[in-house]
């Protein structure tokens, strides 16, 4: 019979020691991410037609600049270095996005709905990321840092939530529409 842990398990310095490597690890990914994501994303806004979806890029935009900053308040919090380590996850959800655009003709809605796709699906992979790191930052005691997440996780969210909003009021239904 399996037993669940207990809340209260007690940690040894070692195991505490290897999970706030993997925390350090974590950060170092996330950082490589989101400032490859912050060259990325003025394709992303040149290359949409819809003014609310170039908006909501853009937005997004000046919101990754400033995580790119709150993640090095994260290192700094831990007593860390602000380091990048390359994201093979974000580098993928990049170059698909990339080939997105390339595969879909300029000025088309239906370019806008690719580019909402490749979006969201960065989103959804910062939504994992920073709920781990989060977490994680709670497990270990860093509660500033645990903070700091949780305010990236939220803008991450909503960032997610206004790509959604613009391709259902919109976006979705005149790519339906469009003629090729």
């Amino acid at each position: 019979m399996k037993t669940k842990a207990s809340k209260n398990v007690s940690r040894t310095p070692e195991a505490e020691s290897a999970l706030k490597e993997l925390f350090v690890d974590e950060l170092k990914d996330i950082y490589w991410a989101e400032k490859h994501l912050a060259t990325a994303l003025p394709k992303m806004i040149k290359g949409a037609t819809s003014e609310d979806l170039k908006n909501t890029i853009s937005t997004h935009l000046e919101e990754t600049k400033g995580q790119v900053t709150r993640l090095e308040s994260v290192f700094e919090s831990i007593g860390e270095k602000a380091a990048a380590k390359k994201c093979l996850a974000m580098e993928g959800l990049l170059k698909e996005a990339t080939e997105l655009l390339e595969d879909t003709d300029k000025g088309t809605e239906v370019r806008d709905v690719a580019i909402i796709s490749a979006a969201q699906k960065v989103e959804h992979y910062e939504i994992a990321s920073y709920g781990t790191l989060r977490t994680l930052a709670g497990t270990l005691g860093f509660s500033e840092a645990q903070s700091l997440l949780d305010e990236t996780l939220a803008e991450e969210k909503n960032a997610d939530s206004l790509l959604t909003q613009v391709a259902e009021n919109y976006v979705n239904e005149a790519a339906a529409a469009e003629v090729e």
